[in-house]
């Protein structure tokens, strides 16, 4: 069953507001200045002539088309006969008001938008015309309802076939539009500010920006570029040459996530706004204005967006330093304040090679960065940390091509890229032979009851620590995601070990001067064995000759399924308990094996393997042994894991993510850019509200993933990085101006990490603290703890808590029962390894009323409410298990973790908590 064809329609008007047809648009991802999210639109079939109202909410219709109505019979005298809509809620409730003034509601069947047809495709030329109104001057979507108003004055005043090249204003009212008052939306203009200046010595005029024709006020919205506020003048001087929106800043690209929620189809057209000598009628409201909109005609092409943000040298020969690259900007850059900073520009598309996948970030070639932008992300966005004259900061287009001068191999993205490179093609093949020699799947006939998967090649090119290319990997992915739960997929699981247990035991390893060796699986997934029925496509260019239409049915776990980790750790798991392996409850990721005297300590991290022990002898052997069992490489002594580089000594083991932090600020274009001392200022603030532009969340999630694991090794980083992920679901280009402090920090401490000394006692200390009601939105606390064994930080946290404390105590106890937690948990991890630490651990808090409220039952008014958490502590306190000390706040070594510190006060806690350069380290620090 599908849907019946539509025949034309029949209907034939003689005179406007005959038939009118309505529709709701939104809502849209940007609150509009105004607090507006929709809009409806009332389109009269006759003339086409489009009203547009912004709302609030939906059923603001209501109230918006009654005061329509009544406009509409007064100024024409005439009434509406026919009101066309959908069923939407908002429309029913229109329904008392339509019979009590005689007009005929018709409304399409559910799910046949093609009844409405005009108002749908209405809908598209009006984003389409708004959003390039708005992308071409770069001006933050939240005008976007001037931008939308606007596009609507100018579609009505734009000749259309449909009225035989007549445009909706002439045929409705008889007139012709006057072009020559039309101006370019979003460029620079001073008003006449006469009227409203308090005394004679205020300006007669300031730069502010044009957004649109008020029809309500026959004048002009000026935004004042300083101020943020909205001016409405008669009186106005215009330059339309100077976009100040797009002058402000290297334009951004637009998020496509934005776009296609404003709509999924666009197709740019040159629009600006104007003023016309004759309005239609308007509502008394400024919010119930119907805006329309024309091309603004010229002598002259507008440039395209592409030329608008490129120099005029772009094609010559780039200079050699890129602080000579930036084109000087207008004196009035320096008076644009975040309005416009904040803004979107139209998104150009990558040229790419058809023989080399485009590249990505910094990874692009120098000639393709100086005629595309591939690179043009959002992490592009201009620095704008400071304001200052003359003080231009380095176009990352031109700052990419002077500094990549040997670009890192970039890995196709599909299989007719990769099979023209001969290197790629050997990986591919040795990948099948693999596959086959592990007798991965057998071809079966299709069968229409089969759940048939498809599979895709993935290329990668793995690097050693130093950048340099060990091997060019082509993997066979399966489609994991088609697979359907209850059918060819039940439980799911990946072993991936913790962090802190990865900590711990290479404390104990290098305190006891043990071996530490590293091991790569190979094909880890295609060791186990699926107990599911699974079916796949066969492999695009390896299909078998003789049977091209059989499918694949799978007997090993291929990565992409949804099972294959677990069936890869359950064949693991299977073999080291069989080799009398223990594994860990803590942490199912680690296996101990404990027998006569012998220690081997096995850490799994999906297929990378850290295996440690008191015996050099052992590793060696049961290396052997698990290498005659599973396919594998012996990488020897640890130096590179999972992007941590480790470097040993005889004092101790020095981890860092030096390569890591090089990539990620190459990725971000942050390589060249000036470093800072601390990650976040004392005086930020962040906040959900903070006014600004939105940001694309999607690439704001992706630097701050990265920046999360960055602290794997960086405790310095972990207030800051916390608090910027508390707005993953809104970012602001505000928040995104963190996000770039935290990595030219991260600039100026590349070769920092965490030292692990080898000369330390194995005891437990811990020091909690906590921000009371730190977060300006909620008002909740921050808490925070580092773990030490000895001098060597083992774990650290720094988390909003879940409820609001209503003292300062609350707060701090809870940031000591969080750090009482870890100790459990760690303790428990260190007697399955077989170590004893010498004493109770102790927990140093800087709150004074905390310390006592952990071992006696005081401030009972106070803490009644916080029983559970009372009575956990109070427990391991009494029992001897957890000693609470009070420490003064500036040897609190956990403040840096709750809330941002001044310099003097953060670098001394720093070199606290052993986070110290690499080069200290390797002299022998201890």
């Amino acid at each position: 069953m599908h849907k019946l064809p539509f025949s034309s329609s029949s209907i034939k008007c003689t005179r406007p507001f005959q038939y009118l047809y309505t529709d709701v648009w939104g809502p849209s991802p940007v609150t509009s200045i105004n607090n507006e999210r929709y809009y409806v639109l009332f389109i009269d079939y006759y003339s086409k002539y489009t009203w547009l109202f912004p709302l609030k909410y939906k059923s603001d219709v209501y109230s918006v088309f009654d005061k329509f109505r009544a406009l509409i019979e007064n100024y024409f005298s005439t009434k509406i006969q026919t009101l066309y809509s959908d069923g939407g809620g908002e429309f029913q409730a229109l329904t008392p008001l339509l019979s009590k003034h005689g007009i005929e509601h018709l409304k399409s069947p559910p799910y046949t938008p093609e009844h409405v047809g005009s108002a749908e495709r209405k809908h598209r030329h009006v984003t389409e015309t708004a959003l390039t109104l708005l992308f071409y001057a770069g001006v933050p979507l939240k005008f976007w309802t001037y931008a939308f108003q606007h596009a609507s004055y100018l579609i009505n005043r734009l000749p259309t076939p449909l009225l035989s090249h007549q445009s909706p204003f002439s045929k409705l009212f008889g007139d012709t539009p006057n072009y020559r008052t039309l101006r370019i939306f979003g460029c620079l203009c001073y008003p006449w500010l006469r009227p409203y200046s308090n005394h004679k010595l205020q300006p007669r005029s300031r730069p502010c920006l044009y957004l649109g024709f008020s029809p309500t006020h026959h004048a002009n919205y000026c935004l004042d570029l300083s101020t943020n506020r909205m001016y409405i003048s008669r009186h106005v001087i215009f330059h339309e040459h100077i976009l100040p929106c797009k002058s402000a800043n290297t334009p951004l690209t637009v998020p496509p996530h934005i776009l296609e929620q404003f709509y999924p189809s666009l197709t740019p057209q040159t629009a600006t706004t104007n003023s016309s000598s004759k309005s239609a009628p308007h509502l008394p409201s400024q919010h119930l204005s119907p805006h329309l909109v024309i091309p603004y005609p010229s002598t002259t092409d507008p440039p395209s967006p592409t030329n608008s943000i490129s120099p005029p040298h772009l094609n010559n020969t780039p200079p050699t330093s890129p602080l000579n690259n930036t084109p000087p900007t207008s004196p009035l850059n320096n008076n644009i304040p975040s309005t416009c900073i904040n803004s979107n520009a139209p998104p150009s598309q990558p040229i790419s090679s058809p023989n080399i996948p485009p590249p990505t970030h910094s990874t692009q070639h120098p000639s393709t960065c100086m005629n595309s932008h591939a690179s043009s992300k959002p992490l592009l966005s201009p620095r704008i940390t400071r304001s200052k004259n003359n003080i231009f900061k380095p176009n990352p287009k031109y700052a990419l091509h002077t500094t990549l001068q040997t670009p890192a191999p970039v890995a196709p993205t599909t299989f007719k890229q990769a099979n023209l490179l001969p290197h790629w093609r050997t990986a591919m093949q040795e990948e099948i032979t693999a596959l086959h020699k592990n007798q991965t799947w057998s071809l079966i006939p299709p069968d229409s009851t089969q759940n048939v998967i498809g599979c895709k090649w993935v290329f990668r090119v793995k690097q050693n620590s130093d950048g340099s290319v060990a091997r060019y990997k082509a993997r066979l992915v399966a489609k994991g995601f088609h697979q359907r739960p209850g059918v060819d997929f039940t439980d799911t699981f990946s072993p991936v070990v913790k962090p802190t247990t990865v900590r711990i035991v290479l404390t104990l390893a290098v305190t006891h001067h043990w071996p530490i060796r590293q091991l790569d699986v190979n094909n880890a997934f295609l060791q186990g064995t699926l107990s599911d029925k699974v079916f796949m496509q066969q492999p695009f260019g390896f299909v078998d000759p003789n049977h091209p239409s059989h499918v694949c049915l799978l007997h090993k776990a291929l990565y992409g399924l949804r099972q294959a980790p677990r069936a890869w750790y359950c064949e693991l798991r299977t073999y080291l308990l069989a080799s009398g392996f223990t594994n860990s409850k803590s942490d199912v990721s680690l296996f101990i094996h404990h027998t006569s005297g012998c220690l081997l300590f096995l850490l799994v991290y999906v297929d990378d393997i850290i295996i440690t022990g008191n015996s050099e002898s052992t590793v060696l052997s049961f290396i052997t042994r698990l290498a005659s069992r599973f396919s594998l490489k012996d990488l020897g002594s640890l130096s590179y894991f999972l992007g941590l580089e480790a470097l040993r000594s005889s004092s101790g083991l020095f981890l860092s993510q030096h390569k890591y932090t090089r990539d990620l600020l190459s990725r971000t274009n942050m390589q060249d850019a000036s470093s800072v001392p601390t990650p976040i200022s004392p005086n930020d603030h962040l906040s959900l509200k903070d006014g600004a532009a939105p940001y694309d969340p999607k690439e704001y999630r992706s630097v701050l993933g990265a920046l999360q694991y960055l602290s794997f090794t960086r405790p310095d980083i972990s207030f800051v990085v916390n608090k910027l992920a508390q707005f993953m679901h809104c970012p602001s280009t505000l928040h995104w101006q963190a996000v770039k402090r935290v990595l030219r920090y991260l600039k100026g401490t590349t070769h920092f990490g965490i030292y692990i000394s080898a000369h330390t006692p194995l005891s437990l200390h811990a020091f909690a603290d906590a921000d009371w009601a730190g977060d300006t939105d909620t008002r909740h606390s921050t808490s925070a703890y580092v773990i030490f064994i000895g001098r060597n930080p083992i774990s650290w946290s720094s988390k909003k808590q879940t409820t609001v404390a209503r003292s300062s105590t609350e707060a701090e106890y809870r940031a000591i029962a969080g750090a009482t937690a870890e100790l459990t948990w760690i303790r428990n991890l260190l007697k399955e390894l077989h170590i004893s630490p010498p004493r109770a651990p102790t927990v140093y808090c800087d709150n004074l009323s905390a310390t006592y409220v952990c071992a006696n039952p005081v401030f009972h008014s106070r803490m009644k409410h916080v029983a559970i958490d009372f009575h956990f502590v109070r427990e391991q306190v009494a029992n001897g298990s957890l000693r609470v000390v009070h420490v003064p706040t500036h040897d609190q070594l956990a403040d840096s973790l709750t809330k941002p510190l001044h310099r003097k006060l953060f670098l001394s806690h720093r070199s606290k908590l052993g986070i110290l350069p690499g080069s200290l380290c390797l002299r022998g620090h201890d």
